[in-house]
This record gives structure tokens, sequence and C-alpha cells, in this order.
């Protein structure tokens, strides 16, 4: 038996939400707003934010996992070798146009 939502209620979830969404944020810009200064310890640990947020939206789409338990192999390769160039020339076109290219190679090399 399927439970039906009024709009009202979805409506005033997505508002809560929002809300809560808006305090979260807004907390950390009146935190700072009120330091003159932000300490050094946590500065250290903001400078880790970037690559943690990247890790974290580039790494579930490298790792997919087939029907038969296996790993895409060829978003793998081509996910290392863009880390690697991405190392070497800190060049986003370089990274890009690497991973792309090997990505290509191995889905269109004859198996």
């Amino acid at each position: 038996m399927a439970t039906s939502y009024g709009a009202a209620a979805i409506l005033g979830v997505i508002v809560v939400l929002g809300v809560i969404t808006f305090a979260i944020r807004f907390s950390f810009i009146a935190l700072f707003g009120r330091l003159d200064r932000i300490p050094p310890r946590i500065e250290r640990l903001l400078h880790y934010v970037p690559p943690a947020v990247l890790a974290a939206l580039v790494l579930p789409s490298l790792l997919v996992f087939q029907p038969d338990g296996g790993v895409a192999v060829d978003k793998l390769l081509a996910g290392g070798v863009a880390t690697g160039v991405a190392w070497r020339t800190e060049d986003i076109l370089a990274t890009m146009a690497a991973g792309m290219l090997v990505l290509w190679a191995v889905r269109l090399a004859p198996v």
C-alpha cells in the first residue's frame, strides 16, 4: 500500500531543510566575520578541504563496480593517468586531455 503525502507536507520539508542548510552556512560566515584572524590550526585544516571535496566527488565515479563484481578498469586507468599528469604538469587542459585519451583508447581498443 503506497503512502501519499500532501503537497504541503513536502513543501514543508523542503523549507525546513532549506532553513537548516542556510543556518549551517551562515554560522560559518558569522563565526569568521567575528574573528580578527583565523587561528593557525584551523587555517592548516582548511588547507585540506579542497582536495578532500575533490576526492569525494571524483573517486566514486572511478570505482564503478560491474554487475559481475569487477571494477571498471577503463575509468580507473584513465583516472590514474589523469592524476599523474595533473601532479606533474598542474595543467587542467593537459589533465583532461590525457584522461580522455586514455579512456577512449582503452574503450576503443580491440579485445
